[in-house]
């Protein structure tokens, strides 16, 4: 989803929606007719209605016309949708999974009001404000509303600690908590360094400045930039990004449409990294505004794209607030690469199945294994800036070096242990068992990297948990196949639940083919 932050309801001349649509509420005026439709329902209808449904639903089959990422959102749905971008919830602070409908704290934040009240890692939440949430198989979704509430407002949490036969009793006062937007940042080789950027958010460029100046002051010379798997979100968090990486007055992307004057985002020199060597990393899912930053550094031959075609999202969102809080998300504009590409891949306005089904068409045609699959338009050529290399528009950016997608080492016997939360389960169980064991044998990342082995006895659990729900693999074959990525992702998430994110994907990303494709490119 690409979102431009303009003003609600105001386009870039300030105009207000109203004057700009020059409402005519005249007797052969559609938006009358609409109007009478409204309250002859509402009035004469045998039985009652529901006006506020009545309207939504009437709001959502007009949009449902139009293109696959026009929307409307209640309420509800539009703080759903904003939090993550915005960068900050107000909660208690602790990151968590649930294990046998119990609430287990993985880690607290840092410096958040669980850590400072001395809320341990492998605690179990078992109540909140003396209403019990373990053992009562309540909703995931429900226990997250009890938790969550205003800032500076207080809960009190009954916490089971191993070790400890009483229940413990904190008192929480409740806090901004920041949602980062970077999901790992280290040194992948001497020299070389790694950002992973999820989304696009408010505070995604100040969180990515801060990841450049750590990993330049530790000898940073080149840099993967990955961007698999991002699906989007601000158009200037876009912008802000790869301003950090363009020389002053280079463009990085504009957009234009029917009603929208075009308006151009130019970077403003003096960037971060914009002599190192860069690799940018995509894949299917990688949307809107991670495209953006994919084709501006490609289109001025700034770094080469490694991967597989992007999600091809070329259309400008602009949000129009209503009184009751609830919002439309409306096509307004296409956007353009630096070189003049618009990626939107083509969509019928009301086909949503389709477009929504590329995915598996993209599989089924064979284009993620083969790039050769991939066929453009000549219609569709452009070239970039400086090398004036052959690049293509009208779906996805496709990349300068094609990975194809490994089918074979995901097994089926993997995927159906994991779409169990069976391997989550296990690695949870053994890391709570083990933690302090394991922390005092393993001080520094480094040395767990190199030393630990994930044991058999955690594997024969899986396999056992497994049979236990009727998951076992077809042979020996199968099985044999499933075990190195097993193990390897065991030792990630078992990292990630010591230390963080960071060292879960240092140890994951020896599996990805197409890191490794980047790391000997460079």
């Amino acid at each position: 989803m690409l979102i431009a932050p303009s003003f609600i309801g105001r386009d870039g001349e300030g105009l207000s929606l109203s004057a700009q649509m020059r409402i005519n509420l005249g007797g052969d005026s559609p938006l009358r007719k609409l109007q009478i439709a409204e309250m002859a329902i509402n009035n004469l209808y045998v039985d009652t209605v529901n006006e506020q449904k009545l309207v939504e639903d009437g709001i959502r089959g007009m949009i449902e016309k139009l293109d696959p990422h026009s929307s409307y959102l209640t309420a509800k749905e539009v703080k759903e949708a904003n939090e993550p971008l915005q960068g900050n919830f107000e909660g208690i602070g602790v990151q968590f999974n649930m294990v046998e409908d119990t609430l287990l704290v993985i880690q607290p934040v840092s410096d958040g009001p669980s850590e400072r009240v001395g809320i341990l890692a492998g605690d179990r939440i078992i109540s909140v404000n003396d209403t019990a949430i373990a053992g009562v198989k309540m909703a995931q979704k429900e226990i997250m509303r009890r938790l969550r509430g205003p800032k500076g407002t207080k809960v009190n949490l009954g916490i089971v600690r191993r070790g400890i036969a009483d229940t413990l009793r904190f008192v929480v006062t409740r806090d901004k908590i920041p949602l980062k937007t970077i999901d790992a940042t280290y040194m992948i080789r001497p020299e070389v360094g790694y950002i992973r950027i999820g989304s696009f958010g408010a505070t995604t460029h100040d969180e990515f400045c801060e990841s450049m100046k750590r990993l330049q002051q530790q000898g940073m010379k080149s840099l993967i930039l990955d961007l698999q798997e991002n699906g989007g979100g601000y158009l200037h968090a876009a912008v802000k990004i790869a301003d950090e990486f363009l020389q002053k007055n280079d463009l990085i992307v504009y957009t234009e449409g029917r009603r929208t004057q075009r308006s151009e985002y130019t970077a403003d020199g003096g960037g971060l990294f914009t002599k190192g060597k860069v690799i940018v990393l995509v894949d299917s899912y990688t949307a809107s505004a991670a495209e953006i930053v994919s084709g501006a550094i490609q289109d001025h031959d700034r770094g080469i794209v490694v991967g597989r075609r992007t999600f091809g999202k070329g259309l400008v969102q602009r949000p129009i607030d209503m009184p009751d809080g609830s919002m439309i998300r409306l096509t307004v504009a296409h956007y353009y690469t630096p070189s003049g590409r618009c990626i939107q891949k083509p969509y019928v306005k009301g086909n949503q199945k389709d477009y929504a089904e590329d995915m598996l068409h993209r599989l089924k045609s064979g284009e993620l294994m083969s790039a050769d699959s991939v066929h453009f338009a000549d219609s569709l050529k452009y070239y970039t800036l400086k090398k004036h290399r052959v690049v293509y528009g009208g779906g996805g950016i496709m990349p300068d070096e094609f990975v194809p997608l490994d089918t074979l080492r995901y097994t089926r016997y993997h995927r159906q242990l994991a779409a169990k939360s069976i391997v989550i389960t296990q690695n949870l169980r053994y890391v709570d068992e083990h933690r302090q064991q394991l922390k005092k044998q393993y001080q520094h990342f480094d040395d767990f990297r190199l030393r630990f082995e994930v044991p058999q006895t955690l594997v024969d659990h899986i396999i056992a948990e497994g049979e236990k729900q009727h998951i076992k693999p077809k042979d020996d074959a199968e099985l044999q196949t499933t075990l190195p990525y097993l193990r390897t992702q065991l030792k990630a998430l078992i990292a990630r639940d010591l230390w963080n994110m960071d060292e879960y994907y240092a140890i994951i990303n020896t599996l990805s083919d197409t890191v490794q494709r980047a790391l000997e490119l460079m």
